[in-house]
């Protein structure tokens, strides 16, 4: 309902005037009429974010690409 609205807003601000057409960008895309929360417990959240990061082993990847990284850089520099 809300992303209607503001379509339809957005909409009536282009029709307006073609001078509002060169600003209106700025000022609909940022905004937000309402906002639904599901789950609140955004500590909970980040917990099970960093939880599933370990267990599906994404930080061998990340650690793995730190060093490949590092490695790259020392080779690629001058000096």
């Amino acid at each position: 309902m809300a992303v209607m609205e503001v379509q339809v807003l957005t909409s009536v601000v282009h029709s307006l005037h073609p001078l509002i057409d060169l600003v209106s960008p700025w000022l609909t895309d940022g905004l937000v009429l309402a906002q639904q929360v599901e789950d609140p417990d955004v500590l909970g959240q980040m917990q099970q974010a960093f939880n599933n990061f370990i267990e599906s082993g994404q930080v061998w990847a990340f650690l793995i690409g730190l060093v490949i990284g590092y490695i790259f850089r020392g080779m690629s520099s001058f000096g």
